[in-house]
């Protein structure tokens, strides 16, 4: 039987004071169970506050997972970004541990000058040194998500994600299922990419982002609005979660923040399904 996990892209716009902590007690109050710490601009939790963080979520039940800061890039044709983008990785992995966070999310690379096979294998480099990296430094049960990504500029195609974590221990594929949608042309057949990331990885669990996407000249951009343009539609995902035993989190990265995630709870349980 499917186990979903649902809830926004930081702290609720409802939430009566703008901090994480508070954020958590707002998700719980709204009836939802997951939440994705923002550190898009950075890593400025203090480890202390992680750790609190993780004990307020793991009383309320609310699942957690984080994103990296988006000044990531493994592929930048400069040493000290490239050392810069490692550390925040770190950094995020590190007060995503002490919070009890299953996964983190990164935008890891732009292709550059880079051919996609060349930007490929020093992310691959570059993450297993990470990866190593944080053995070291006690990280143990985060999981380095690469995201898929929108942009045909940007490292993340679904094959990318799937390929280099068949490669790498540690490493998932962090399902943006806009940005999937996007990079497809304007299509997405969520049944078989659920599939695939089950047979070809195992995995029992995604970690995954929902939103729509704006769509200039017949092409879909890295512009996210609510989710009411239905592109992609979410009620087809809905219905394809429905019939698998899997364990899925769903951030939803709309504009509308709790408004989206809310319909997309009245969607499952339209369907029949009720958050736990």
């Amino acid at each position: 039987m499917v186990k979903i996990y649902l809830g926004p892209a930081g702290i609720p716009h409802s939430s009566k004071k703008k901090n994480t902590i508070e954020g958590i007690r707002t998700v719980k109050e709204l009836g939802l169970n997951a939440m994705e710490v923002e550190f898009v601009q950075g890593v400025r939790m203090s480890r202390e506050t992680a750790e609190e963080t993780g004990q307020v979520a793991k009383e309320l039940g609310v699942r957690l997972s984080v994103h990296a800061p988006y000044f990531i890039n493994l592929c930048s044709e400069e040493k000290d970004k490239i050392d810069a983008s490692k550390q925040r990785i770190l950094d995020t992995a590190d007060r995503a541990e002490l919070m009890g966070a299953d996964a983190i999310a990164i935008h890891i690379a732009f292709y550059g000058k880079m051919s996609p096979e060349e930007c490929y294998q020093n992310v691959k480099e570059g993450l297993a040194e990470v990866i190593d990296k944080a053995k070291e430094m006690g990280i143990k049960n985060v999981k380095f998500g690469v995201e898929t990504m929108a942009k045909e500029t940007a490292f993340g195609t679904l094959d990318e994600v799937i390929s280099i974590s068949k490669e790498l221990k540690g490493v998932i594929p962090y399902i943006d299922w806009a940005h999937t949608f996007a990079r497809q042309g304007g299509e997405i057949d969520y049944g078989k990419i659920i599939d695939r990331l089950i047979k070809e990885l195992g995995l029992t669990h995604i970690n995954s982002h929902f939103e729509s996407l704006v769509s200039r000249k017949g092409k879909y951009v890295d512009e996210h609005i609510p989710i009411d343009a239905n592109a992609p539609p979410f009620e087809p995902l809905a219905k394809e979660l429905l019939k698998r035993d899997i364990s899925i989190t769903l951030i939803c990265e709309s504009p509308e923040l709790e408004r989206d995630a809310l319909k997309m709870k009245e969607v499952l349980e339209r369907l029949g399904y009720r958050l736990e």
